[in-house]
């Protein structure tokens, strides 16, 4: 997979660039969940926490990239 990338043009500042954008874009639908209705609140909150987990994995591949390079 790192190869791929790699042959595709990626760089590891992107996926690094793009962890620390799903941290701000988490961050924004869970303070988003706070001001829908409390029946909506459920799922937005969900949407959050589903978006907090790709940080960690997009930086540990930008990582894997970096050593590549």
């Amino acid at each position: 997979m790192i190869e791929m990338l790699r042959r595709t043009g990626v760089r590891s500042v992107y996926l690094h660039v793009m962890s620390l954008g799903s941290v701000a874009l988490c961050l924004g639908l869970w303070i988003r969940a706070k001001t829908v209705d409390q029946s909506e609140r459920g799922n937005a909150e969900r949407r959050a926490v589903f978006v907090g987990l790709w940080p960690p994995t997009l930086w540990l591949i930008g990582d894997s990239l970096r050593r590549e390079e």
